[in-house]
């Protein structure tokens, strides 16, 4: 698309720019495709565990994944409406409401965020690769942990070699992604089906964790606490697609119609979501049968199969786990970063931004403990993001009533502008929502040295992205109400 004359050079690049009809060739079944390809993936296969390891049932567990999921689809579907009509990225999409400099404070948030997903996703399949050449070899490799690192060299190769194939995705660009998510879903579902026949051929059944009562049953060792553990669980499973309910404008922008957008989505997440944490549970219950013990991480339950089918299944694992990452993880923050500065950096420079800064990040530091991943990790950006969601759908929907003037979007004189380029609603919309949600994180990452936060801190933050998006939906539309907005032309609506 060719640049307005009038967009400034540092809000305007072609990347960013609104797309056009040639480029809207995603259908409902490629958002379809994109959501299946995503959900099944290691990370998401793995929460469950962490559910059913807090006392919950196998059923308790499968539901309360498919609740968050329902829940994280609304914000999906509304935010992604404003992508479909006028072909804008989030980074875009957030100067309406932020102002056109402002809009890089939610930006920088989600991509930081992302940068994490992005590195955590990069050590699973290096996990796999050093688990596969240790099965090939007959030995694990790497010897001695290196000193600061925590990892061997052996890890630490493996972890660098995924992250090195990955760039393949980031130099080839968002079609390339397209691709590979299409062609991959089909074969993760079939994947699905051969481990539940092959749990079955070798248990007889579907094993004892099935059976098992919840610890929160009347008599069970956390009797009556059920709801004291699902809130705060709610959250963290909401948490895990927080990051894309924001940025889903970067895909359904190249949506053929809404109602493309809409069906794709609304069948791809919620319930092969749970699907996924019913195939988890069935699988890990098998393991009980088979090895004695819950092996909840797939990797090691591929490892401890024979002959070809360990590596068939980790080679099937890593190009699942490449598929997510480049989809949730790296379009998302490319675009975020080429916001910052359209001139100096283009989605594909953002795309070499966030794998260095997930390089830097040593997510397996994240991954040592399941209260981090889960408590910590997730509930934590939940907070973050939650609020930046509220103000994002008052101002779209209450306050704009859908109507963007695009070309502003791209202006530093324009409606948009505010103030210097900063909407002053927003930003204190946006510490109003995340601040309540602070002394709860505190004493969660650093109960050593927060130790005295109060009961009603620590309760709020169980609900961290509930509290966050609607104390900053409430602040922003009270701060917009009665503000005249500006006569707004709708432009160049691609409906």
């Amino acid at each position: 698309m060719s640049m307005d004359p009038a967009a400034h050079p540092d809000l305007w690049n072609h990347d960013l720019a609104p797309t056009g009809a040639a480029q809207r060739t995603w259908r409902w079944y490629h958002f379809a495709a994109l959501w299946v390809g995503m959900v099944i993936s290691i990370p998401a296969y793995m929460l469950a565990s962490s559910l059913i390891e807090g006392g919950m049932s196998a059923w308790q567990a499968v539901m309360t994944v498919f609740a968050a999921n329902v829940i994280v689809l609304l914000p999906m579907l509304l935010i992604g409406h404003a992508g479909t009509k006028y072909g804008i990225p989030y980074a875009v999409l957030a100067r309406a409401s932020f102002g056109t400099r402002g809009a890089r404070l939610p930006a920088l948030m989600r991509a930081v965020v992302a940068c994490g997903w992005y590195g955590i996703q990069t050590w699973f399949g290096g996990s796999m690769i050093y688990t596969l050449l240790g099965v090939l070899l007959g030995a694990p490799i790497g010897g001695d942990k290196l000193p600061g690192l925590g990892i061997n060299a052996g890890q630490l190769g493996c972890f660098l070699g995924f992250w090195a194939i990955q760039m393949y995705f980031i130099v080839h660009g968002m079609d390339s992604i397209r691709k590979l998510e299409t062609y991959t879903a089909p074969l993760k579902i079939a994947i699905c089906f051969l481990l539940l026949w092959w749990v079955y051929d070798k248990v007889g059944g579907f094993g004892p964790l099935l059976d098992q009562p919840s610890q929160f049953a009347p008599g069970g060792p956390k009797a009556g606490m059920f709801w004291s553990v699902f809130w705060p669980s709610l959250t963290a499973m909401i948490g895990y697609w927080a990051t894309l309910a924001l940025n889903i404008p970067d895909f359904t922008r190249f949506a053929k119609t809404q109602r493309d957008q809409v069906v794709g989505q609304s069948l791809g997440l919620p319930l092969p979501m749970a699907l996924l944490a019913a195939l988890a549970v069935t699988v890990t219950s098998a393991t009980v049968v088979l090895y004695g013990k819950a092996l909840w991480d797939p990797v090691d339950v591929s490892s401890r199969m024979t002959g070809a089918g360990v590596l068939v299944a980790l080679l099937i694992l890593l190009i699942d786990t490449a598929s997510v990452n480049l989809a949730a993880n790296m379009v998302g923050p490319a675009y975020d970063f080429s916001a910052l500065s359209p001139k100096r950096i283009s989605y594909r420079v953002g795309g070499y931004i966030t794998a260095g800064i997930a390089l830097a990040m040593m997510p397996w530091k994240i991954l040592e403990k399941t209260e981090n991943y889960i408590f910590i990790w997730l509930t934590g950006y939940s907070a973050l993001l939650g609020p930046i969601a509220g103000i994002l759908i008052i101002d779209y929907y209450f306050i704009r009533k859908t109507e963007l003037a695009v070309d502003q979007l791209y202006r530093d004189d324009g409606i948009y502008t505010y103030r210097s380029g900063w909407n002053t609603a927003a930003i204190v919309a946006f510490v109003a929502g995340v601040l309540p949600n602070i002394p709860g994180f505190l004493n969660a990452a650093f109960p050593d040295a927060f130790p005295g936060v109060g009961a009603t801190f620590k309760t709020l933050y169980t609900y961290a992205w509930f509290v966050g998006i609607a104390i900053a939906a409430v602040v922003y539309g009270l701060m917009m109400k009665g503000r005249a907005v500006p006569a707004m032309a709708p432009a160049r609506s691609l409906d």
